[in-house]
Formats: structure tokens, sequence, C-alpha cells
């Protein structure tokens, strides 16, 4: 018998015995899946309970989303979520203070020249952010990675399998063995239960660990992101760590690069895994010769294509960029369409947005150039090349053994056994065949994977940016704790991104001043002098440079701020004045609707409820409200939350002077001390202290009474000033008059 029949019979024992792992898999499948449809009885008597639950009265779904959430002792919170008529309750695990101080260390901030690229940077930042996706080895993530790593290698086991149970179905119709050829149908059609279901599976996984790793950062992010006093990340964010666009990084970056990474893990695995056994299963057929050229064809492919992969992760990158610059456009656009109306500036902002999306769509065009090179060689190399590497190694079992047989299928005449080598030869091309198209493709996936990299580089860049920005952001100084308000020696500069700049605007210099509950004090200077910048100062929103001190009562109830553009919160109209306070929180408070209807005629919005259909109203409120309601609305939060401090940043000029007036005198009477900012004189009267801003550059400013002989003397002084002015006019006017009797001589 000659040593290639001999190979050929070997190989299909090998090829029986290596159905028996594939069947082995099969029935444990079966089995899997049995168990899983079988639910225990207490499970299934809670979905018919949830089937059957009553839906809820418009009431209590109206209370739920009033109430949003609710705070559980341990310290999580618990959001009511309207679905299907009911209520599902969603625990929220915030993350703790002590967990950003841990993850601080892994967030360095990242150079300026750094570009996206598959180096060690590159490694450290997705290990950085890895530390979040999965935060521990028993979570959720975890174990859909360890499913879906199942499913792959059962789905590379699977093919194996099916490889095989090809080339026997051909063998079996070449041998012209009908009982045979009917058997290795119906195994095909049993394998096809499993190979579906597996590829069903890894498709839902892979969805799933996107869905769960977006989640898990998103969570973190806002927790992060959306930090209280004396961190404030999303208003330091932009002007101190010069990150703009966080919108586009917290939505379209975190969910790209989850997805990025869900399939990127499919992407190796799966083709990596089958490269292994495919070439172990060929080099059996192969021999030596054949499995040294087929990893020559690899190392081959290898060299080719990473010499012509263009920088996809700083393409990826900059489209990130400047999708998001088109994004923050269109939001701008949305935000500030009635002032845009005014000045009906819609040319001129479709000129601004088309600018940005060309930007767009030139470097999305870019890129597909610089493919075209890149995927004709890839296809070329992956496709034709490794086809045609696949019919030479295929070959050489057949054209380079020492004594070929006819391959005519006749009985033997001594033994009388049919000569099989025609049917042998079919089957071990057949499978060997199918192997090489499933080593091709995973050659070319994981080729292809290569590119993917690159671009999850640059997603991770991105996304690593945004929270090594926030973590580097350093706490503001915390306020020392006090009954009145106190600023001592404090410069008041505008904040940067650099610690300490000695090129800091200077606004205000060597500000020392103390306002005791009762001393109102009026801050007024000319534009742009400072005023808003020493609210901020005093609120905590800006920490004062150098040496300075700020002392002031702490939280909302201790100093409370009403900026000039009142902030209208998504919620209905309860929330608008209770803000930032939540429904728990007002219902804790013991405060009653009436008392809100109090505080409503106070700022002359009593018609509020009754206009817009009661307190549980949800509207756009800030395209609800008129300039002037949505400033009122703000001072009714100072009545609500009664502060000993309020700051009023010009907060009523679209208010009239009747109204105001009243307001003032109102908060007066609360005992809120006020600390307003206003160019109008009308106001003064309401305050002890005058507060002025030279604004001369030096960052000069005055303190005096209100009603002093000092501010008397002052005033004096001005109107003989404007008296002396006023006594030129007459010179003046003749001047004018000489010099256009000059004019008209001229001109004749």
């Amino acid at each position: 018998m000659s040593a290639s029949m001999l190979s050929l019979r070997s190989l299909s024992q090998a090829t029986r015995t290596s159905r028996k792992p594939t069947l082995i898999l099969f029935a444990l499948v079966l089995i899997l899946r049995s168990r899983l449809l079988t639910v225990p009885k207490d499970a299934l008597d809670k979905l018919k309970a949830v089937a059957y639950r009553q839906p809820l009265s418009s009431e209590a779904l109206n209370q739920a989303l009033q109430q949003l959430y609710v705070d559980e002792p341990d310290g999580t919170k618990t959001l009511l979520v309207p679905y299907g008529g009911n209520i599902s309750n969603v625990n929220i695990v915030p993350t703790s203070t002590s967990k950003f101080k841990e993850d601080a260390k892994y967030f360095p901030l990242v150079p300026e020249s750094h570009k996206a690229n598959l180096d060690k940077p590159f490694l450290r930042q997705l290990l950085a952010v890895l530390r979040i996706a999965f935060p521990s080895w028993y979570s959720k993530e975890v174990l859909i990675l360890l499913l879906h790593s199942f499913f792959l290698v059962a789905r590379t086991v699977l093919s194996v399998g099916v490889a095989r149970l090809d080339g026997r179905i051909v063998r079996d119709l070449v041998s012209a063995d009908g009982k045979g050829f009917l058997k290795g149908l119906g195994l095909w059609f049993l394998m096809a239960i499993p190979s579906t279901y597996t590829n069903t599976m890894i498709h839902h996984l892979q969805a799933k660990l996107s869905l769960r790793l977006r989640t898990r950062l998103s969570r973190y992010t806002h927790d992060l992101y959306l930090s209280s006093a004396p961190d404030l990340r999303y208003y330091r964010v932009g002007l101190e760590g010069g990150l703009g666009d966080v919108d586009q990084y917290i939505t379209s970056d975190i969910a790209a690069f989850c997805d990025a990474l869900s399939g990127i893990y499919g992407n190796i695995l799966k083709p990596s895994l089958d490269l292994f056994l495919f070439t172990s299963q060929l080099s059996r057929t192969l021999g030596i010769r054949g499995t040294l050229l087929l990893f020559m064809n690899y190392y081959i492919t290898a060299k080719i294509l990473r010499a012509v992969t263009p920088a996809f992760g700083r393409l990826a990158a900059v489209e990130a960029r400047l999708e998001g610059e088109y994004r923050a456009g269109v939001g701008r656009v949305g935000r500030e369409s009635e002032e845009i109306a005014f000045y009906d500036g819609g040319r001129r902002e479709r000129d601004i947005l088309w600018r940005a999306y060309l930007r767009l769509i030139k470097h999305i065009n870019s890129i597909y150039k610089i493919r075209i090179a890149y995927e004709w060689t890839e296809d070329y190399v992956i496709k034709y090349l490794w086809s045609a590497a696949g019919y030479a190694l295929i070959a050489i079992p057949v054209l380079l053994t020492r004594r070929r047989h006819v391959g005519v299928q006749a009985s033997a005449p001594d033994t009388g056994r049919v000569n099989d080598e025609v049917a042998n030869r079919t089957e071990t091309y057949i499978s060997s065949r199918r192997l090489l198209l499933s080593l091709a493709d995973a050659g070319g996936r994981l080729m292809y994977a290569y590119k993917d990299i690159l671009e999850l580089a640059g997603l991770t860049t991105r996304l690593y940016t945004l929270l090594s920005t926030l973590h580097s952001l350093p706490p503001l100084p915390k306020p020392s704790s006090s009954t009145a308000v106190e600023m001592s020696h404090v410069d008041v500069t505008v904040p940067s991104s650099k610690t300490y700049d000695s090129d800091a605007m200077l606004l205000v210099k060597d500000l020392t001043m103390s306002l005791q509950p009762g001393e109102h004090l009026m801050i007024t200077g000319s534009n742009g002098v400072g005023k808003t910048a020493v609210a901020r100062v005093l609120a905590g929103l800006w920490a004062p440079y150098g040496e300075g001190v700020v002392r002031r009562p702490e939280g909302n109830k201790g100093v409370f701020v009403v900026p000039q553009r009142s902030y209208m919160v998504v919620g209905s109209l309860l929330d608008q004045i209770i803000y930032p306070h939540s429904y728990a929180q007002f219902l804790g408070s013991g405060r009653t609707h009436e008392e809100l209807m109090d505080i409503l005629t106070a700022v002359n919005l009593e018609y509020i409820p009754s206009r817009e259909g009661g307190w549980s109203t949800r509207k756009e409120w800030r395209d609800v409200f008129s300039g002037g309601e949505r400033q009122r609305m703000g001072m009714a939060r100072v009545f609500y939350h009664r502060p000993q401090f309020a700051i009023l940043d010009e907060c009523t000029s679209a208010v009239s002077s009747d109204v105001e007036g009243r307001m003032y005198e109102h908060a007066k009477a609360l005992g809120i001390t006020l600390i307003t900012i206003s160019l109008r004189p009308s106001l003064t009267k309401y305050h002890n202290r005058l507060l002025t801003i030279n604004g001369d550059g030096s960052g000069s400013w005055s303190l005096s009474q209100v009603g002093t002989a000092e501010e008397r003397m002052e005033l004096d002084r001005e109107i003989i000033a404007l008296e002396g002015k006023l006594s030129e006019v007459g010179d003046w006017e003749k001047r004018v008059r000489e010099l256009n009797k000059l004019l008209s001589a001229q001109t004749h």
C-alpha cells in the first residue's frame, strides 16, 4: 500500500475521530439550551405577576415623573422610570470621591504634541479606560465578555467540524455511497442548529457588551463631569481645562469607543483562534513544507499591509474633533434661535454651519481617497494572493508525493476491497479547501482589525483626553466659614489653564471688604470692569488669585447667586421654583404648594400655575416664559431658599421698576442680605454700601456708604462739574456757527 494511501486512510480515520468533539459540543449546547429554557417556578411566578400587573393611574405616573428618584439608606439612588404603563426601578450607585482620587494617578494629562498611534502611550491610555469599563473580575461586563469568548471559541470549533463534514459528504457522493450521503446530510442539518445559534449569540453579546460598557463609562463620566463644589468640573473644564465641545466627547465619542472596543475583541480573538486551529488542522494534510509556506504567506501579507496602512488613528481623532465642532454649531443655533431671529441672522449662521460641515466632509473625503490604495492592496492580497497560495498548498500532498495512483475506483484483485483513492482525495481537497477559505477569511478579518485598532487608538485618545482633563482640575480653595461675607486682599483675575499665570488678566486688585448680615451692598461700574467676576469669587466659582482670603457662609443657605440669564431646568413648573432642590427634598422640607403660591405672588407670577395647567405641567420653560418672567422666577428661587446672602447679578434688568422695588423690599423683609450688581441708579436706595470698580486698567476700586456726607459731597462735585460743562455750551455753539460760515464760504 502506498504512502499516500496510508496518509489518506489515516486522515479519514482522523476525520471520524474529530467528529466526536463536535458531537459532544453539539450535545452540550442542546443541554444548555434546554436548561436556559427551564425557568424555576418562582421566576415564572414573578414573570406572571409582572405580566398581569395592573397599569398605574395617570396621577401615580405623574408623581413618579415628578419625584424622579428615591434616596436609599445605603447612599444609592433608585430611579423611577415609567415603562409600559408602570414604573421600573433602576438602582444607581454614584461613584465615590475616593474612587476619583484613586483613579487620578492613572490619568496624567496628554501632551499637546501627542498623536494617536499604536505605541506605549496608547496601551497605557487604553488600560486606564479599561479600569473603569471593567471595575472588577466579577462584574457583569466580565461575565458578558466570558460568554462572548465561549461562543467565539464554539464557532471556531464548529467551523472545523463543518469543514470535515463537508469533505465527508462530497466523499460519499463521489463514492456513490447513498446511505453515507444521507447520513452526512442529516448531520449537516443538525450541526446547523448550534452554528446559527452561536452566530446569533455572538452578535447579541457584542451589542450587549457595547451597551454595558457605554453605560459604565457614561455613569463614571457624568459623576466626574457634573461634580459639586468645590470641584465644579463642568464649569471649569472649558476655561481652565481648555477643552471644548465636551458634549461631543460624552455622547458620540463614548458610544463610538464602546462599539469599537466590543467589535475589536471579536475581530481579534476569533480570527486568531481560527488561524491557530485551522493551521494546526491543515498542517496534518500539508506536511512540514506546506506549513512553512503557510507561515511564510502570513509573514509576507503582514509586511505588505503594514507598509501601506495609513495613520487611521490620527485621522479618526481629527474626524471626531471636526464632528464635535459641527455638532456644537448646530446646538448653538438651537440655543440662541430667538436672538438670531431678531437679527435675521439665518444666512450668516448657515454660512458658519456650512463652513464647519465642509471642513468635516473634506476630511472624510480625504480618508476615503486614502483608503482606495489601502483597500485595493488589502483585497488583492487577502482574496486573490491567499486563494492562489491555497491552491498551491492543497496541491502539495497530491503533486509532490513519491508514488501516485491512477485513482480509478475499482475492486482490488487480491483483497476485493474498493480503491477509494479518488473519493479520499476529493474529501481531503474539499476539507482543506474549506479550511483554507475560512483561514483566508480569518486572515482578512485579522488584517482588517489592524485598521480598526488604529481607529480605536484615535477614539481612546479622545476619551482619555476628556477623563485626564477632568481629573487634572484641582479643587477650588474652599472659602472659610463665616457668618459674614469677607474678602481680604483678594486679586480678581480671569482663570486660565496655566496655574498662577503671570500674564493673567487682572480685573480688581487687592480687594478688601466685610459685609455683615443686614448690610446690603451694591457693586457698580462700567461694562467689562469685573463686577460679575467679583460675584464669581464670592460664590466660589473662581479662585482668589495670590494670597487673598474669602470668607462666607456655606452652601445655598449661605450664599445664593441669581445670574442675569435665568436657567430653566428640565422638569415641571414646581421644579422651576425649588431648583436646585429635587421634589423629594421639597417634600422633606415640609413646604406646601400654598407657600409656593405666596412666593409667586411676591414676584408677580401668581397667574402662572393656572395659565400653564398646574404645578406638575412639564414644558420647555425657556421658550414658554418671557425674559421678565424668567428673571422673576429666579427671584422666586431666592424667596424659596431664603439664604443669608443673595448675589443678584443684573437679574432684574428685564423687570419693571415697580415690580423690581417690591421684590427688593420683600427680600429685605425676609432677612436676606442683598449683594446687587447693577448699573441702575434707582437700586441704590435699597443698599447701605456701594462698591465702585473703576475699570482704569490698574484694578482700582472704591467702597463707600450710601447716603453719607462723603457720598453727598461726591455727588455735589459731579453736579458742579456738569454745570461747568453746561455753562460752556453757548461758546461751543458760537464756534460751530463760525465754522459753518467758513465752510459755506469755501463752497461758494
